[in-house]
């Protein structure tokens, strides 16, 4: 099994939070916007994906996420998966149930259907290729809901296209590869710890059937939409700090493990 690295960052106190971010992005991009509010009552914890072409394995990846949650310092934690971080989420808390106090799931899958498959084949196509401007339309493309694209004016369009041509976040290739390459679908009825699942009912990258099939198999799981696509935490920021934020305060996930069991 490849030996993954993970850069990671620490911020807040409290009872643990892990970060796992989606493919072709990181944890600032993914949650930069929510972490100042989870840490004012949690310990927050973000790694971010190897940004070299390490070849990933979804096993490995979930080893390295939680040895880097121990290592600073965290004997359980809620973990939050967004995309590729929700399979990545739900193999760590299958295969260290004794750390994984709950978890949220948003816009993601058990395993990836055609539609996101071919997405990853054309990110790694057009990478390979060195076609940055054909990535990164494809990111707009499959990115946001056509409302939200479709309201941006044509300079704002312009400046999404350059900014996603100059700063593509290395790892792609091989997070691409293994969006196409995971399946937890067999991890799902034995997990039982308090979950929300999250849909971006707008995606056009990974079809929001996917997090309805995901809270169908998860036991218990509670399931909620929020109108946007997928990168739903720049569309529906509020909706996206609210949903989490909630869950985590009626599940108590907010105070020590001590306390809730």
């Amino acid at each position: 099994m490849t030996n993954i690295s993970l850069s990671t960052v620490v911020s807040g106190s409290g009872p643990a939070i892990v970060l796992a971010h989606g493919a072709g992005g990181g944890i600032d991009a993914n949650f930069g916007s929510l972490i100042p509010l989870l840490r004012e009552r949690h310990t927050v914890i973000g790694s971010d994906y190897p940004a070299d072409d390490t070849p990933l394995d979804l096993d490995a990846l979930a080893d390295a996420l939680v040895d880097a949650a121990v290592d600073s310092g965290a004997d359980d934690f809620t973990l939050i998966g967004y995309s590729l971080g929700s399979a990545v989420a739900i193999r760590a808390a299958t295969r260290y149930p004794e750390r994984v106090r709950a978890l949220i799931l948003a816009a993601g899958f058990a395993r990836a259907d055609h539609r996101a498959r071919a997405t990853a084949e054309l990110w790694q196509r057009t990478i390979a290729a060195g076609d940055a401007g054909s990535f990164a339309r494809v990111i707009l493309l499959a990115g946001f809901s056509a409302e939200f694209t479709n309201a941006l004016d044509p300079q704002q369009i312009t400046d999404m296209i350059d900014q996603a041509t100059t700063d593509i976040p290395g790892g792609v290739v091989a997070q691409a590869a293994l969006v196409a390459a995971a399946d937890v679908t067999a991890d799902l009825p034995a997990l039982s710890v308090p979950t929300l699942v999250i849909a971006a009912t707008e995606d056009l990258l990974v079809d929001p059937a996917n997090s309805r099939d995901l809270a169908a198999r998860i036991p218990g799981a509670e399931y909620t939409e929020i109108p946007a696509g997928h990168v739903l935490m720049l569309e529906h920021p509020d909706a996206w700090h609210t949903t989490i934020l909630d869950f985590l305060t009626r599940h108590e996930l907010d105070l020590p493990a001590t306390a809730t069991r």
